[in-house]
């Protein structure tokens, strides 16, 4: 199964007034598996997987619990990827989504492709509504004269 498509259908950033020191969850959810029709595949089938990434600013030691009202910022995009795949490949993935779920040969190497893609722009609107950011920063060495 290879990675052959990927863009994203919604970008959403907020900070809200009273944004105060906030802990930050981030979660990738896959919402849709459909057939997609792709021209150049012949002997492979497409693979449309729809996703929702989000970046939650407030209680993060419960982020489920955190309500509307107790939310200090987010960073939200949704997207699809497109995959090529087999048949055998096809017919597993979409027998594992009956049950909402994603084979679990492939989850790991998903959630790393879309926090990779999803990564480069949450930092800029990270930096446009001054929210900290998750990522490892790289402390600033100067140089000795």
């Amino acid at each position: 199964m290879q990675v052959i498509g990927f863009n994203l259908t919604k970008i959403h950033g907020e900070k809200f007034p009273s944004f105060s020191k906030a802990g930050i969850n981030n979660n990738v959810e896959f919402t849709n598996v459909e057939k997609d029709k792709v021209e150049m595949l012949k002997d492979l089938e497409a693979i449309k997987l729809s996703f929702k990434y989000n970046l939650l600013y407030g209680n993060v030691e419960k982020p489920e619990e955190t309500k509307e009202k107790d939310k200090q910022g987010e960073i939200y995009f949704e997207g699809n990827v497109i995959l090529s795949a087999t048949d055998e490949e096809a017919k597993d993935f979409h027998k594992s989504w009956k049950k909402k779920e994603i084979p679990k040969s492939s989850v790991a190497p998903l959630y790393n492709f879309i926090l990779r893609r999803c990564s480069v722009k949450a930092i800029n609107l990270q930096e446009d509504l001054t929210l900290p950011s998750p990522y490892l920063k790289v402390p600033i060495v100067q140089a000795k004269e």
